[in-house]
């Protein structure tokens, strides 16, 4: 087919403070570089952003290493409360659910409540529609978060989140933290969508509610795109991803953006990453921690950014 606008992708697995513990660097880039080539052909395809994004996060939140979906972290009564939110940024049309258990794409919800006069649903609410869409009874649970929860349960909830990746190492390097997914898209005919998903910190008060089912955290106009990742707390006091949307939306350029909004992060002592896109076609990342997990295709090849140096790092493709 002839192409109107050339696609692009970007996809996080989160960000933390190690890469050690995580299956490797090369587990974790195959893994983030499949989930870019398979979501990337359907872009090609000629799906529309909001339905790439759908897709890709499903592909993330079903794979276990992430901390969404299968491999969600446990809350401090050894529960597992899952949070997602999508928003497609040619309808400007925001959608999402909060500590939603037993369902194994939290996403799907965020999807069909695209079309809903309600659009962002509490964890009852969730239950509710995931009854009435007869989305199957799912366990989230890996015997890894389990071993996880019950090991902190010993120290009486020292840690005040889990490991952003669940992997069997991670009991001898358990500062590698901050977890959520997120895919941001633009597909052929001009249009962006970002979607963001997480099982939270792991060990929180019963009840706290991530960024990632708040604009916040995930946010898409006409002009940018953004999904964030890292302590949500501080996504949240940023106001992060709508931040940098709206400065590209008054004419500042995606790079220029997010230098700007991590800057002001950086002062402000913030811990987080963030992948965004915008209409040019534009690729862009930024991170205050150590590590972001992201990959991304470029409309040429696939590349990631597992290997940027530590503290603050923005990176653009143009």
């Amino acid at each position: 087919m002839n192409l109107q606008v050339q696609p692009k992708l970007i996809i996080h697995g989160g960000a933390g403070s190690s890469l050690h513990g995580k299956g490797g660097l090369e587990a974790v880039r195959r893994s983030l570089h499949t989930i870019v080539e398979q979501v990337y052909a359907l872009l090609l395809s000629g799906v529309n952003a909001s339905v790439a994004v759908v897709q890709g996060c499903q592909l993330l939140e079903d794979n276990p290493r992430f901390n969404a979906g299968t491999g969600s972290v446990l809350q401090s009564d050894g529960q597992i409360r899952m949070s997602a939110s999508l928003m497609d940024g040619r309808l400007g049309r925001f959608s999402g659910v909060i500590n939603v258990s037993r369902v194994k794409n939290p996403i799907e919800l965020a999807q069909f409540l695209q079309n809903s006069p309600d659009r962002v649903l509490s964890d009852y609410g969730s239950a509710e529609l995931a009854r009435e869409l007869q989305l199957p009874t799912y366990n989230a649970l890996t015997e890894l978060r389990l071993q996880e929860w019950i090991q902190e349960r010993q120290d009486n909830f020292k840690s005040t989140m889990a490991n952003v990746v669940a992997e069997p190492e991670l009991a001898e390097t358990s500062n590698s933290r901050r977890g959520t997914i997120g895919v941001v898209a633009l597909d052929t005919y001009g249009n962006l969508a970002a979607g963001t998903s997480t099982g939270g910190k792991g060990f929180e008060r019963i009840g706290r509610v991530s960024d990632s089912a708040m604009p916040a955290g995930n946010y898409a106009t006409n002009h940018a795109a953004v999904s964030c990742t890292g302590i949500g707390e501080d996504i949240i006091d940023e106001c992060l991803a709508p931040r940098v949307v709206v400065r590209v939306t008054d004419g500042m350029s995606l790079k220029d953006a997010m230098q700007r909004s991590f800057a002001e992060a950086t002062q402000n002592q913030r811990d987080f990453g963030a992948i965004a896109l915008d209409v040019t076609g534009a690729i862009a990342w930024g991170k205050t921690s150590q590590v972001l997990l992201a990959a991304y295709h470029n409309g040429e090849k696939i590349d990631d950014t597992l290997e940027l140096p530590d503290g603050t790092e923005i990176g653009c493709i143009l």
